[in-house]
């Protein structure tokens, strides 16, 4: 027969899966929210194509803007050294 505190759920027990619910929630609010902002990323892109702008540019430029400047030299400087190798420049 089982005892009232083996039915009863230890406070630290009950805590941790309070904590782990509220965690998954957030994780869940956060994905949605992502995928919100995906969404509005790509009909951003698609009124950039209907008004006459190239999307596979205007990706790069984003990259390209992320990186730190000196990052963004030296690649441009391999790919330079690269392209002048194989006769493209």
């Amino acid at each position: 027969m089982a005892t009232s505190a083996a039915v009863k759920e230890a406070p630290a027990t009950k805590f941790a899966k309070d904590q782990l619910k509220a965690i998954i929630e957030r994780i869940e609010r956060l994905e949605e929210e992502k995928k919100t902002i995906s969404d509005d990323i790509r009909d951003v892109y698609a009124e950039s194509k209907g008004n006459g702008f190239d999307v596979k540019a205007l990706r790069t430029i984003v990259r390209l803007r992320k990186q730190d400047a000196n990052e963004r030299a030296e690649q441009e400087t391999i790919l330079e050294t690269y392209m002048q190798a194989l006769g493209m420049l």
